[in-house]
């Protein structure tokens, strides 16, 4: 993977495979599949700048699997991989 450095209270993931089966056993194609929601988290940024100058530093660290807003995030590609780019308030829950 090329290396991605975040910036600020951003986070890279890379979201972990939508289910290609139904409960009942029907095999769903790529245009049916719901975009998925779990990632896994690759780099995390330094953390967010508050107003008096200090740095929040991020509660997400790399390797997390967490839960992220449906609509949330940039996704891009690079190469064969795809990952999205988020905020840390777009992370709903860190999974454990």
């Amino acid at each position: 993977m090329p290396t991605l450095k975040p910036l600020n209270d951003r986070i890279v993931v890379k979201a972990l495979s939508a289910l290609e089966k139904t409960a009942g056993g029907i095999i769903l194609p790529d245009s049916a599949q719901e975009k998925p929601q779990e990632a896994e988290v690759i780099a995390v940024g330094p953390g967010k700048t508050l107003d008096n100058g200090k740095i929040a530093t991020l509660e997400i660290k790399v390797g997390d699997k967490i839960i992220y807003g449906k609509y949330s995030g940039t996704e891009i590609k690079l190469g064969s991989e795809e990952y999205v780019i988020l905020r840390q308030d777009d992370v709903l829950a860190i999974k454990e």
